[in-house]
């Protein structure tokens, strides 16, 4: 009996751990090298490339060779031909494979692509099959139309991979704000686009951001337009380069009032306020190619430049030039010859400003600082290559995303005998109506490009300081 009883209880615990075993969850092997590659289709139902599909009800079965995982499929999916119902994706139960129900009723004789993005990835490393794209078609052949080209930012000649490309048939001006767009292509890293299969015939392009319904809204989103429609062919074009822009947002009308915060209780009256100077010499030293500048803590409604002096360490004036050109009325400017290595002394009386209450300083006040020497810097000699001098160009320092100098060119060589020491990123403004800034395109109305920024092929300098002969080649 007791045999018995001990049979019953090992047949048990292994059909328990026969249950669980069936039960258990997908996990990655362990030991053994690490799986890199993504998954690989191995059956679609109906086949990839299929023609003479349903216009109606279409259910599709695709299998992969080991198990996969969905990752925000609706998000990533594009389908084109456009569809105003996004198709609904469901994984099979063993995780295998999954299904896709076209929930539109399709178009006659259209080529469907379904390009699902970064969404199909494996279980055990999460390897992504990038841009996994099946086709079919509801007419007896697959169209053959194909477009590729780039997409870069105007201001800044960089890539902003969020934009889409969207292909229009009519060539009315504002169907990119109302109507759906025929077919719509991502950017991959580099700002490529490609388009395949689609119908032959002509399109307005566009790039814009993905902001659900793929309309141009505001002029304060970013938007690419081509100057004139393109033919699409079998024959693959990668000349398309679209240059997007954001114009810059209206201003705010005047008396305009925020709902929000006029339903606020009254604040209580502010204290009596002071007025506070400040300047802009770094480490305590005035940069030699820069001007002095001014700034106070509240904007300046009036000045009085005769109650501003600049003076030699024995109060002998110094002629200089007065800045007043900063349009939040906070800053204003000391342009002078520096002297290196020199010290100087600026006085500021006490009603050279009033703010918009009608404060002044405190008090006049005499401040003494010190100029920087000549060494601190390097000389800087940039030999230019393959510029289009009739178009304008405008060598661009930047730091940090920041434009921090910029010089007209006029010809191959820019020498400047004091620079300063630090890593640069060079670009070049095409500034076509030469006012030395960038300019935004306009679509709406007069079409007008942006003013383009390209850059070198080696975009990267150093400037070395203490006396440094820093030499570059700069080509495009």
């Amino acid at each position: 009996m007791q045999r018995i009883l001990l049979f019953a209880a090992f047949c048990a615990l292994v059909g328990l751990s026969v249950f669980q075993s069936g039960c258990a969850r997908i996990v990655p092997p362990s030991g053994g090298p690490r799986d890199s590659l993504p998954p690989v289709l191995v059956k679609a139902d109906p086949g990839d490339s299929a023609l003479n599909q349903p216009l109606t009800g279409l259910k599709i079965t695709l299998t992969f060779n080991e198990y996969i995982q969905l990752d925000n499929a609706a998000q990533n999916l594009i389908v084109n031909p456009t569809v105003k119902m996004v198709p609904v994706t469901q994984l099979m139960g063993d995780s295998k494979g999954f299904y896709i129900k076209m929930k539109d009723t399709l178009e006659p004789n259209a080529t469907y692509t379904l390009n699902f993005g970064k969404a199909v990835k494996d279980v055990n490393e999460g390897n992504v099959l990038r841009n996994f794209t099946y086709i079919f078609s509801t007419g007896r052949f697959l169209d053959s139309g194909t477009l590729q080209g780039r997409v870069r930012l105007a201001r800044t000649s960089k890539v902003d991979s969020t934009l889409l490309v969207i292909l229009h048939p009519h060539g009315d001006d504002s169907a990119v704000a109302k109507e759906t767009p025929r077919y719509v292509a991502r950017l991959d890293s580099a700002g490529r686009f490609r388009f395949d299969h689609i119908a032959t015939g002509e399109y307005s392009i566009f790039a814009l951001k993905d902001v659900g319904d793929k309309k141009y809204h505001d002029k304060s989103e970013l938007f690419a337009f081509y100057d004139h429609r393109i033919t699409v062919t079998s024959t693959p074009n990668d000349s398309i380069v679209l240059y997007a822009y954001a114009e810059e947002a209206p201003k705010p009308k005047a008396g305009s009032t925020n709902k929000e915060n006029a339903k606020k209780p009254a604040k209580k009256e502010p204290k009596e306020h002071k007025l506070h100077l400040a300047l802009s010499i770094a480490g305590g030293k005035q940069d030699l190619l820069s001007p002095l500048f001014l700034q106070y803590d509240q904007p300046i409604l009036k000045y009085d430049s005769t109650q501003l002096r600049l003076t030699d360490t024995l109060y002998n004036p110094l002629p200089f030039v007065f800045l007043n050109n900063d349009t939040t009325h906070h800053k204003f400017g000391i342009d002078y010859h520096w002297h290196e290595d020199s010290a100087y002394k600026l006085i500021v009386g006490k009603t050279f400003a009033t703010d918009t209450t009608g404060v002044t300083l405190l008090k006049g006040d005499t401040i003494t600082f010190l100029s920087k020497r000549e060494s601190e810097y390097g000389s800087l000699v940039l030999r230019l290559h393959n510029f289009d001098y009739a178009r304008h160009p405008v060598l661009q320092f930047v730091q940090s995303d920041k434009i921090v100098d910029s010089i007209k060119v006029t010809g191959p060589t820019i020498t400047r005998d004091l620079y300063h020491p630090g890593d640069y990123e060079l670009r070049v403004l095409y500034d076509t109506n030469q006012n030395g800034t960038w300019d935004p395109g306009s679509y709406f109305g007069i079409h007008r490009q942006p003013e383009i920024v390209v850059q070198p092929k080696v975009p990267k300098i150093k400037v070395r300081g203490n006396g440094w002969e820093n030499e570059y080649d700069v080509t495009l």
